[in-house]
């Protein structure tokens, strides 16, 4: 534990804080999807910022799995397969904005990208309120939302892991119910992230240095996970989202402003 901490040149503060939050990681997999916006900005405000989106996502696809153990039978394929083709155009899109992008370039956008989600989720959220139809994934505006979601969520999750919140809206306006949107937006991450392995080692930010600090930060995905799918079913998730979207803002603006 004392050479990574050291080999990271973090203090106890610091990896405490990365600590709460890969617990965090492993909440937000079973409970509320798109919270771990604010993990994000605690691993980039912790470590370099471009070296915490490759020390972070293998935390997150260890929630992943956790979260498909957990809501496996509610996942809905034919919304997948739409999407998957217009991620990949994202994700490809973010790796060639990653070949140049450098570390402070990689804080402001994550910063940026933080601040955007955080907007995205209130704009979400008053979109589940109207009475109105949803466009379904088989109507040609459904279509067309499904492609323009899913290259907005490539890009984000490929450049700062931060596709939480554009699935989490489109899954909510698709017309998605609790444990659909939970059993889809599992699966949907586990596919995406793994698929993100090969882009994030290619460009150096994943690494067996990286992997060690994952293996102990994992540990802690495990009761987070464990506490979310308690929650699930009794927080108050309004109250919830407020307090996510007020730490999101203010860790894009601590990035922003740093």
């Amino acid at each position: 534990m004392d050479t990574i901490i050291n080999e990271w040149h973090l203090s106890a503060a610091g990896f405490a804080a990365l600590a709460c939050a890969a617990l965090l990681v492993g909440f937000s997999k079973t409970a509320v999807s798109g919270a771990n916006t604010v993990s994000l900005a605690i691993f980039a405000a912790v470590l370099p910022a471009r070296a915490s989106t490759g020390v972070l996502l293998p935390v997150l696809i260890a929630g992943d799995v956790l979260a498909v153990l957990t809501y496996r039978r509610h996942a809905h394929w034919p919304t997948l397969w739409r999407l998957f083709p217009a991620v990949a155009a994202g994700v490809v899109a973010g790796t060639l904005f990653l070949l140049w992008a450098d570390d402070a370039v990689m804080r402001t956008s994550i910063g940026v990208i933080l601040l955007v989600m955080a907007a995205v989720t209130v704009w979400r959220r008053r979109a589940a309120g109207r009475e109105d139809e949803p466009d379904t994934v088989t109507t040609r505006s459904g279509r067309l939302k499904a492609r323009s979601y899913g290259v907005l969520g490539g890009f984000t999750t490929m450049v700062a892991n931060a596709g939480g919140p554009v699935m989490s809206m489109y899954l909510l306006s698709a017309g998605f119910r609790k444990l659909g949107f939970l059993g889809t937006s599992a699966f949907f991450f586990l596919v995406v992230n793994v698929s993100k392995v090969p882009f994030s080692a290619g460009l150096g930010l994943i690494d067996g240095r990286s992997l060690v600090l994952d293996a102990v930060l994992a540990v802690f995905v495990v009761p987070g996970a464990l506490l979310g799918k308690w929650a699930v079913h009794h927080i108050d998730q309004r109250l919830f989202e407020r307090l996510v979207i007020a730490a999101t803002v203010v860790g894009g603006l601590q990035l922003l402003l740093a």
